[in-house]
């Protein structure tokens, strides 16, 4: 069953997705395309995953892929909703999108088994993980600044219940403008499956009910412009759209300044890092 999170009536309610629109709880029927559309789950942390798809990998030319995962944290403010616009900061040129399978856990989860992990998860929606790399050199591999900027995980524009899911046969497709920049499928691609991430997070750190579990991305996340749409579907779950626009503020110059460095590069335009090594040093 496919759920949303809406605001009706200036109340948020939750409602079913079905072939005529959302039915909410009350029996009243919205029209999905006109619908204002609420985070569909309530986190108490929002942890990512880096480079679980074997094309990332690939595409960064690495030696070998990982052993194990590894994670950062987005902060709760960074979360936002289907159809809620990304704003690049000003003087930043390097924001790029990176479409993501989220796992909303159900229940509380402390160092499960991967047998067991699945139990403990509510639904799958999808992300878009936001992260704008002109300030890859600031956060020491924190992610803070990169992506933990205001309104770079939003999240929707449905949950889909756990039962009603094969997490081992989902198909992953980014859009910009209509055309397709990002695919893969968790059977296929994925090095680390969803129970693995779950069991080996939740060894040290509790999941609680709502929190969210960004699973990666395919390869081929590429900055974007200004007025760009971007959509990120997955077969069986729905479609997240977001548009770009340039924040209305300028940054208060306390603190390290965007500026684009030889890892700026290599993150976000997946370059050798030799190749970018000596882009920078030609601009100097």
């Amino acid at each position: 069953m496919r759920r949303a999170y809406v605001t009706h009536g200036g109340r948020p309610a939750w409602g079913i997705v079905t072939e005529d629109g959302i039915e909410l709880g009350d029996g009243t029927r919205i029209n999905a395309a006109d619908a204002h559309y609420l985070p569909p789950a309530s986190p108490t942390k929002i942890v990512a995953t880096h480079l679980t798809y074997r094309s990332r990998v690939e595409e960064y030319q690495m030696a070998r892929p990982p052993k194990a995962p590894s994670y950062f944290l987005k902060p709760l403010s960074s979360m936002s909703h289907h159809r809620a616009v990304v704003a690049r900061p000003r003087g930043c040129r390097f924001l790029n999108y990176e479409g993501e399978i989220v796992v909303v856990m159900g229940r509380r989860c402390t160092n499960v088994s991967i047998d067991d992990a699945l139990d403990h998860v509510r639904g799958y929606t999808i992300v878009n993980d936001w992260g704008v790399h002109d300030f890859r050199h600031a956060d020491r591999g924190s992610m803070f600044r990169v992506k933990g900027q205001d309104g770079f995980c939003p999240i929707g524009p449905f949950i889909v219940d756990a039962a009603d899911v094969d997490p081992d046969d989902l198909t992953l497709r980014t859009y910009v403008n209509g055309e397709i920049v990002q695919e893969g499928n968790t059977g296929r691609d994925l090095l680390f499956p969803f129970a693995y991430q779950i069991a080996d997070i939740s060894r040290l750190i509790t999941l609680e009910p709502g929190d969210l579990l960004l699973t990666g991305t395919p390869a081929n996340s590429r900055p974007v412009e200004i007025g760009d749409v971007v959509e990120v579907e997955v077969e069986g779950i729905g479609r997240l759209e977001n548009t770009i626009v340039e924040l209305d503020r300028d940054l208060v110059p306390v603190g390290e300044q965007p500026r684009v460095t030889a890892e700026t590069l290599h993150v976000a335009l997946a370059i050798p890092e030799e190749e970018a090594e000596r882009e920078v040093a030609a601009t100097r």
